[in-house]
């Protein structure tokens, strides 16, 4: 379990997350939803340590500020950040291969057949890519990439940026069934998504933050139908 508390993230001098609690719950997907800029982004920066921040985070009781992100990758955080980030000059095979490099370094000799097994099982077509080079495959394609390379990792916890980001309606379902598939395998999600009506079909539990406050917060069935969830992030089109 995570438990986040009163977490706040600094960029130089100024403040952009205000003292949050988040828990994220063995099993669940958890979601952050809210506008841009709102601090969601931020707050996986944080979780991963790649911002100063002050608060606690803890996984299972163990303290995570004070860590670097490499340490926090060691602990079992995988990310898969915004804007995918692939690396476009090697094959969707090595960049599955960059995946394992948290728990066995660059030149380790531990076998990693059967993660690579079970993310090509996953998602197969990054098997049928498997030797094409990154920056060939499509904007999906790239997602699917950036989500097996963090399952490559061994993750106890998976952070998802914005993985509906740029791609077209359909692609974003198959992405959020790959996701669900994931969960259902045990591993919990922390997700930010920009999509509230998606993130909110999709997750356990969900957090709004608005300018780096959470505004509210509860199971993500009862959000769907609150009044004021509707009108500030579905619009009309919320019961459709």
């Amino acid at each position: 379990m995570l438990e986040i508390r009163d977490l706040r993230a600094f960029y130089d001098q100024s403040q952009a997350l205000n003292g949050l609690d988040i828990d994220v719950q063995d099993g669940q997907i958890c979601c952050i939803i809210g506008s841009n800029g709102a601090g969601k982004s931020t707050l996986l920066k944080a979780v991963s340590g790649m911002v100063r921040r002050t608060g606690s985070i803890k996984w299972d009781g163990q303290e995570l500020i004070g860590m670097n992100s490499r340490q926090i990758a060691r602990a079992g955080f995988a990310q898969a950040p915004e804007g995918r980030q692939v690396f476009p000059g090697l094959s969707v095979y090595h960049n599955l291969e960059m995946g394992t490099v948290s728990w066995h370094g660059f030149f380790g000799k531990k076998p990693f057949h059967e993660d690579m097994e079970m993310v090509f099982d996953l998602l197969p077509r990054l098997r049928e890519r498997r030797n094409q080079g990154a920056w060939s495959l499509s904007g999906g394609e790239q997602q699917m990439l950036a989500i097996g390379r963090a399952l490559m990792a061994r993750p106890k916890l998976l952070l998802l940026d914005e993985p509906s980001m740029g791609l077209a309606p359909m692609i974003v379902d198959e992405i959020y069934e790959k996701i669900i598939q994931i969960n259902q395998t045990g591993v919990p999600i922390l997700l930010v998504e920009q999509n509230a009506r998606l993130a909110l079909r999709t997750s356990h539990y969900t957090y709004v933050i608005e300018q780096g406050n959470i505004r509210f917060h509860g199971p993500s069935e009862e959000l769907r139908d609150d009044p004021r969830i509707v009108e500030a992030y579905l619009g009309t089109l919320a019961h459709h």
